[in-house]
């Protein structure tokens, strides 16, 4: 069996401790606490940093929920790149969320947590790989609303980011947030909600039958396993902490209130690659790929690549050993897109592209 891979530093940054830190909906937070893990070593020109955005439910340990793509020899490769997680804002392992102490009031934000949307969770995160030393990243990695994050990257800070991996991401459709609103329906309902005041050790987790001929409400397997998945994950996580990101998500747009959708784009610096994942329903590989024309018509250096998965959106996570090649290739192995199109289409289907010249 393989050695754990350990963080080589795995610590919290405080910061708006003095000036608070304004969230986009206009709420305000201070302090605000990341916690973060680091893998491997920064080079002495300080230019090898990755900085890998977690899915919603996921951690600053990235070697734990990723450990294909993580370590020496593999596509996130621990002797050359320093690799970075940062645990999000409205998480519940470390970093400053529902669960942390409202300083106006001594008790738990819980359901008073402000709304914070992806831009927020960026902007902090800036602020953390800044006090790191780190001018600008070599990459910034993610699926899910972690590949939100590091479109947002690209948008928001194109003078820091060289390249950018967004899998399975782009805004939600109409599809994906009514799925999100239904999840969030689901903790709602449940009568250990209590209106978001639950106790901690008591989280909404109702639960149903097990067998489907003898029982209205009795589970085939899947079901069976859809429950079992989500036993374990309410052991882990908060709800009120799901809520939040599920709503996060929701906000995600490529341009907010008096912005222009293509001029934003155009200002983007870094050589992108967006995955999309053929049975994926809450972000269709279509839209995925659709985002890369919007991207490629702004002049942006894109490519697309659909991953082949029965695995759906979390293939990601999944098939992680085989989406590996696809992103290592897209991490400067080659300076053009030959490998990029090989191994996606040993492991999916490739489009692209865009060769704008810099």
């Amino acid at each position: 069996m393989a050695q754990k891979l350990e963080p080589k530093t795995e610590a919290s940054f405080t910061f708006a401790e003095h000036e608070p830190f304004r969230l986009m909906a206009g709420d305000e937070l201070s302090p605000v606490t990341l916690s973060y893990a680091v893998y491997g070593d920064l080079n002495l020109n300080r230019d090898n940093a990755i900085l890998v955005c977690h899915a919603l439910s996921g951690n600053a340990r990235v070697a734990e929920w990723w450990p294909e793509m993580i370590g020496p020899g593999r596509a996130l490769d621990t002797t050359k790149f320093c690799i970075i997680c940062i645990n999000v804002l409205g998480s519940c392992y470390g970093s400053t969320g529902p669960l942390s102490i409202d300083p106006r009031t001594g008790r738990r934000f819980a359901q008073k947590f402000p709304l914070v949307n992806v831009n927020d969770l960026v902007r902090s995160q800036a602020v953390l790989i800044e006090h790191l030393g780190i001018s600008k990243l070599h990459a910034v990695i993610g699926g899910s609303i972690g590949g939100m994050q590091a479109i947002e990257w690209a948008t928001a800070f194109p003078e820091r980011v060289e390249h950018c991996i967004a899998i399975g991401a782009t805004p939600l459709s109409a599809l994906g947030l009514a799925i999100n609103h239904l999840q969030r329906d689901a903790i709602h309902n449940d009568p250990a909600w209590q209106g978001g005041a639950y106790d901690p050790d008591n989280q909404p987790v109702a639960g149903q039958g097990d067998d489907p001929w003898s029982d209205a409400s009795g589970r085939f397997d899947v079901a069976g396993y859809l429950d079992y998945q989500g036993r374990i994950f309410t052991e882990r996580f908060d709800a009120n902490s799901y809520l939040s990101l599920t709503k996060t998500m929701d906000l995600f747009d490529l341009a907010y209130p008096g912005e222009v959708e293509h001029d934003k784009l155009a200002n983007v610096k870094a050589r992108m690659l967006l995955v999309g994942i053929s049975t994926d329903w809450l972000f269709p590989a279509p839209y995925v790929r659709l985002l890369s024309e919007r991207l490629l018509d702004a002049g942006v250096d894109v490519s697309y690549a659909e991953f082949d998965s029965d695995h759906g959106h979390d293939a990601f996570l999944a098939d992680a050993d085989r989406l590996g090649p696809i992103i290592e290739a897209e991490l400067g192995i080659s300076s053009d897109r030959k490998n990029l199109e090989l191994a996606a289409s040993l492991h999916g289907s490739a489009t692209g592209r865009s060769q704008r010249e810099r």
